[in-house]
């Protein structure tokens, strides 16, 4: 195994694994957002918009991810949608994680106790006050492990992105392996970098989930 190889390759494989978060982070919290609206249009919407968001929530998780980013880069422009690679990456991981994050959201809001939403209605509180109070605070809380294994879920999808040739850590690591013909050493970085983003993720998710429990152990 030629180490000296890293000297030479180490700032791309670098700049690459700094894409790559920043294509995960970024896509994690817009899908993370989208899915919450599309959660809560789901809960309070009329009956036509939660049947057209069901439709769009089976198709996409219906579909594999890798033909949904091929027809968002390659068919966009047949409709005027014309994106350079990496915005296409990132609305890509957008849409693809959106229906998920809505179905764990979806799932959340229905474990809140029905019998506070009515007390605290029943008390004259507005139903925006009731979202923000009690459903998102509530339901965040036994949302967490669901959203932390999902968002590790997506950090993997990112290496999909290389198709497009958005140049993060796959792509670099393609270009490596070409250059060098050295796959071992290349792959084994590429294992070594997901193993540590997924392990900081994963300690991040539980920290945060038990500071959460405290808060509103403390409010309670």
């Amino acid at each position: 195994m030629e180490w000296s190889i890293f000297q030479q390759y180490g700032p791309m494989l670098l700049r690459g694994f700094a894409i790559t978060i920043f294509c995960w982070l970024l896509g994690t919290i817009l899908g993370m957002v989208l899915g919450l609206l599309i959660a809560l249009a789901q809960r309070y919407g009329v009956k036509p918009v939660r049947w057209l968001l069901q439709t769009y929530i089976e198709i996409i998780r219906g579909t594999p991810f890798l033909v949904q980013l091929f027809v968002l880069y390659y068919g966009g422009p047949l409709i005027g949608l014309r994106l350079d690679a990496l915005p296409a990456g990132l609305l890509g991981l957008t849409i693809y994680g959106s229906p998920y994050f809505a179905e764990i959201f979806r799932s959340a809001f229905r474990a809140v106790p029905h019998g506070q939403i009515e007390a605290a209605r029943a008390i004259g509180m507005a139903e925006p006050s009731i979202i923000r109070r009690i459903l998102l605070p509530l339901g965040l809380v036994s949302a967490l492990p669901a959203l932390v294994n999902f968002s590790i879920i997506l950090t993997k999808e990112t290496v999909i992105l290389s198709i497009i040739t958005v140049p993060e850590l796959m792509y670099q690591v393609q270009r490596m392996s070409t250059e060098t013909f050295r796959y071992l050493e290349a792959n084994l970085v590429l294992a070594l970098f997901f193993w540590g983003l997924v392990e900081l993720i994963s300690r991040a998710g539980r920290r945060l989930e038990t500071r959460i429990t405290k808060h509103l152990i403390e409010r309670t």
